[in-house]
């Protein structure tokens, strides 16, 4: 784990000195998906637990946080440095750069060793030699949530691709049953993984990572700052009325038009 730390405090210093020439802090998210692929492998290559559980943790790690960074990084591509960061570069001017270092590469790279410390504790921690019927379960979990993640990012960058969808608000495929259906996935995603590293016994311990994940989607950085900006989009408010914010449900009743 401390390895682990190491090789996160590492990457986000490497990734900083690269925002700065690029002049684009957000960068950080790309970045963010493939910390969790170099925690898993650093501590798969550094552990001696059990084989299969390890190889579990590790896979499931890595197809989340590699489809995660290249959906951002082609989402990135051509584009201005997002929103976000670009608003803080014109608060803080010429601070910008070491505040960026502390507030956005640093501080995520906590919350990054946070949030995977199943993938840490359940590599480095003796328990059965099977995952059984719990690790199966953790798996179906996963797999739902890689599931709405990816479809849902899907269904919205097509959406996207339609001029005549400028402005407008995305209300069909999974976005009928969730306002978001990516940050829904996460949360399974991480409660799987958690599932799975609890079989080992120290498992039960990275219970923090996942709660941390789930505070971060729906009360700090995702649901709240998305709506934030959609608040003012024309249909938005009548779409909040008909649709679950986070969890998925049937819509209370029908939107007007149905757009693609």
């Amino acid at each position: 784990m401390v390895v682990g730390a190491g090789v996160i405090l590492a990457l986000m210093l490497a990734s900083w000195r690269v925002s700065l020439r690029l002049r684009r802090a957000d960068i950080v998210d790309v970045v963010w998906g493939l910390g969790f692929v170099a925690v898993a492998w650093v501590t798969r290559l550094t552990s001696d637990a059990n084989e299969a559980r390890s190889t579990l943790l590790v896979v499931m790690t890595t197809i989340w946080a590699l489809r995660l960074a290249g959906h951002l990084a082609i989402r990135m591509r051509g584009t201005p440095e997002d929103r976000r960061y670009a608003a803080m570069r014109r608060h803080f001017g010429d601070r910008f750069d070491q505040v960026s270092l502390v507030n956005v590469f640093l501080f995520q790279g906590l919350l990054m060793w946070v949030v995977s410390l199943p993938v840490q504790l359940g590599q480095v921690s003796d328990g059965p030699e099977k995952v059984g019927i719990a690790g199966v379960l953790g798996v179906a979990v996963w797999a739902v949530g890689m599931f709405f993640e990816t479809v849902g990012d899907w269904q919205l960058a097509r959406f996207k691709r339609k001029p005549w969808n400028e402005g407008r608000v995305l209300e069909t495929g999974l976005w009928r049953y969730t306002r978001h259906p990516n940050y829904f996935g996460d949360f399974c995603v991480w409660w799987g993984i958690f599932i799975v590293a609890a079989t080992s016994n120290l498992g039960m311990a990275s219970v923090p990572g996942p709660i941390i994940m789930t505070v971060l989607l729906m009360k700090v950085s995702g649901v709240p700052l998305t709506e934030k900006y959609l608040e003012r989009r024309p249909g938005y408010a009548e779409y909040v009325e008909r649709t679950n914010a986070f969890f998925p449900g049937p819509p209370a009743g029908e939107p007007e038009r149905s757009w693609e």
